[in-house]
């Protein structure tokens, strides 16, 4: 989970007054209809489906399942990391869109000498939303769409901010992994956004983004509840069944959609939505 494309710390802090400059600081140019997009990021490659950017999309991972239907009919490149540069170079691609956390510094380099333009990504919090619809919009002119995604993300925003206002603080636990039991750090997406609602992660303090825990009782005595998230771990109902027998002491445990707590893009909207409906009803 840690393998960057780019080390997190040489990431500018770059200001959010120019739309179509990327995570790495680059000023992109409009382009226009002609544009051919290979999106590497499945979170993305959804975003763009909603800009109304479905046909200019011309390549992805097999990891990009939505939007499902129309999915069906465009290529797969490969993995996020093992992302395959014959067929990139086969689709003659004007643009190809990265992330920070999900793709690998060689990918990066590697598709650097076959496609024009790199759009590179890094939200890092939910807030970061809204940069992000406006950069693909501005890159692609599809600015009216993406400030319409701005609205809706801004509203949703707002009634999640209000209802976490009358909800105590809590401390979760968010498993990610098992074999080895892997969790969501502070330094995370996952983590800013579970903030929204009140939600501080466990471990406080860890020099990795995703650290290997040990589920011992000092660890599990510091949290209210534990997270099973469906990414990138599938955890299910039988996860559930066996981690509540393994650590009868644990305080309740929980599934969660990984979709939801970790994907930026348009999912971020309904994701507000969903995040508030957990807590009402999984964590009174």
């Amino acid at each position: 989970m840690d393998r960057h494309a780019f080390a997190v710390e040489t990431v500018p802090q770059l200001p959010q007054s120019d739309p179509i400059r990327d995570a790495l600081g680059t000023v992109h140019a409009t382009a226009g209809p002609e544009a051919r997009i290979v999106s590497l990021v499945p979170s993305i490659t959804e975003l763009l489906f909603d800009l109304g950017l479905g046909p200019q999309v011309v390549g992805r991972t097999h990891f990009c399942v939505h939007p499902a239907e129309r999915l069906a009919a465009v290529p797969s490149v490969g993995g996020t990391k093992k992302a395959s540069l014959r067929k990139v170079a086969a689709l003659k691609p004007t643009h190809a869109i990265l992330n920070v956390e999900e793709n690998t510094r060689d990918i990066a380099d590697a598709l650097a000498g076959v496609v024009p333009h790199l759009i590179v990504t890094f939200p890092q919090a939910p807030a970061d939303n809204v940069a992000l619809y406006r950069l693909i919009g501005g890159v692609f002119g599809r600015e009216d769409a993406a400030e319409t995604l701005v609205a809706r993300f801004e509203a949703a925003r707002a009634a999640l901010t209000a209802a976490a206002a009358a909800w105590p603080a809590r401390r979760v636990l968010y498993l990610i992994w098992r074999d080895p039991w892997m969790a969501a750090g502070p330094d995370t997406y996952i983590a800013r956004f579970l903030a929204l609602a009140n939600l501080t992660t466990v471990p406080a303090a860890s020099g990795e983004r995703y650290p290997t825990i040990a589920l011992e009782p000092p660890l599990l005595a510091e949290v209210d509840r534990v997270l099973l998230s469906s990414e990138p771990y599938e955890f299910g109902e039988p996860d559930l069944h066996d981690f509540r027998a393994r650590f009868p002491a644990a305080p309740p445990a929980h599934l969660i959609d990984g979709q939801m707590t970790s994907w930026y893009g348009s999912r971020a909207i309904p994701a507000l939505d969903y995040l508030r409906t957990f807590v009402n009803r999984l964590l009174p």
